[in-house]
């Protein structure tokens, strides 16, 4: 199976997440709108750290969704995971005390479980 739209869709909003934790480890001064938004500028090592390693896990899961790899059981899985992932992040960004976070990231995050539960949908065994 070809990745259809809502994968390509899925894989895309993965890119934009990650490439937002290339640019915080790269010390882009956008703590405000990361991590609870309690630092302002450039995050600290550690955070710095956390970020490139979340953008190379968000960078792999949209690789691996647009290369189409695994069976249709284990993308389903695959997809399932990415939306209750993204799921708890919708709702941690909706708590934060960061308005930016709540108004940026809680979207983003929430339409991202929706296009991977649909994305699950699309590749679960028949």
């Amino acid at each position: 199976m070809v990745a259809g739209r809502p994968e390509q869709a899925t894989a895309a909003a993965l890119v934009v997440v990650g490439a937002f934790q290339v640019a915080l480890a790269a010390g882009a001064p956008w703590g405000r709108a990361a991590y609870g938004g309690t630092r302002a500028g450039v995050l600290p090592r550690h955070l710095r750290t956390i970020s490139g390693l979340a953008a190379l896990t968000y960078g792999g899961a949209a690789a691996l969704i647009l290369l189409d790899s695994g069976s249709p059981g284990a993308r389903a899985q695959g997809f399932a995971a990415l939306s209750l992932f993204m799921g708890v992040g919708a709702v941690v960004n909706g708590a934060s005390r960061s308005p930016v976070e709540r108004a940026l990231w809680t979207p983003v995050t929430m339409a991202t479980t929706v296009l991977a539960w649909r994305s699950r949908n699309r590749s679960a065994p028949a």
